[in-house]
């Protein structure tokens, strides 16, 4: 028999939920604006003083935790990495073909001591970290990761400014050229291998954008889907029947009828293969029992 203390905790259980049922239904039955909470939308694209960003439907990827906001413009093959920002609210930022802007990096413009863009233009790597803050860079350029480039700075075509170097205000790396250091300074001229690698990079990183943009634009229904078929592929025997995804043409299918002689995973019109595959198991549970 049930002891007298959990009868009465049942009790003041059902209480507790027949009390907030009705609670609930009393306050939807007050509500004036009947609202239903939505997950929070992505915040990838903001508009600023009613200017939105420009980007090309042919851009490789935005990640869903970066932020591109107001005056922005995005040319085709660009990538915008995980918790980037790009920020043209009091000017305006131009990202060239192919470009990539890395997590975490920061592209800002400037009004208040100055009156710089942030222009940027073909096949420019912005490494992890970095900030471009109202300055130009030309085609070809290289900003390593937690690099600064700041107001009305200057990188021309094919330079590279070191990882962590601070190009000062008004400052110009020539073409060509490897900057580095705090304040940065000339290095040494880029080698030929040099502008190869960056130009292998800049290939590498626009085929990793489309698959992470792949990724990410899968749906919940998707994303499960691939769940079930990670599960399905990593704890199947395979000897089973292959598992087939929804829609996809039926391995060993004659005329839509489907495989002869396999249904649920059970062979029907061949025996002696069924006969291998219990012997198969009989060796497994031996073997098993007697480890």
């Amino acid at each position: 028999m049930t002891s007298i203390g959990a009868r009465i905790v049942l009790a003041a259980s059902n209480t507790a939920r027949s009390v907030g049922q009705s609670l609930d239904r009393l306050g939807a039955s007050l509500e004036v604006c009947k609202y239903a909470d939505k997950l929070v939308p992505s915040t990838r694209f903001v508009a600023v003083d009613g200017i939105s960003p420009t980007v090309s439907p042919y851009a490789a990827f935005v990640a869903p935790s970066a932020s591109v906001i107001g005056d922005v413009t995005l040319e085709k093959g660009s990538s915008v990495w995980y918790g980037a920002t790009v920020r043209g609210d009091v000017h305006k930022v131009v990202i060239g073909e192919n470009t990539v802007v890395g997590d975490r990096a920061v592209i800002h413009v400037a009004k208040i001591q100055g009156d710089f863009p942030s222009l940027i233009g073909k096949n420019v790597h912005i490494g992890p970290g970095a900030i471009v803050h109202a300055a130009t860079l030309k085609d070809n350029a290289v900003v390593g990761p937690s690099a600064q480039v700041l107001d009305g700075a200057v990188v021309e075509a094919n330079a590279v400014v070191g990882p962590g170097a601070v190009v000062t205000p008004g400052t110009i790396v020539k073409e060509g050229e490897v900057w580095g250091g705090n304040p940065a300074k000339f290095v040494r001229k880029v080698t030929s291998e040099e502008m190869q690698l960056s130009s292998e990079n800049i290939l590498d990183t626009l085929e990793l954008a489309r698959m992470h943009a792949f990724e990410c634009d899968k749906d919940l229904e998707q994303l499960m889907k691939d769940e079930e078929y990670y599960e399905d592929a990593t704890t199947r025997d395979p000897d089973y029947y292959p598992y087939q995804p929804v829609g996809a043409p039926e391995h060993g299918d004659v005329l839509g009828q489907g495989a002869p002689g396999l249904i649920f995973d059970s062979v029907l019109t061949n025996p002696e293969e069924g006969l291998k595959f219990n012997q198969k198991k009989k060796q497994a549970a031996a073997q098993h029992s007697s480890g």
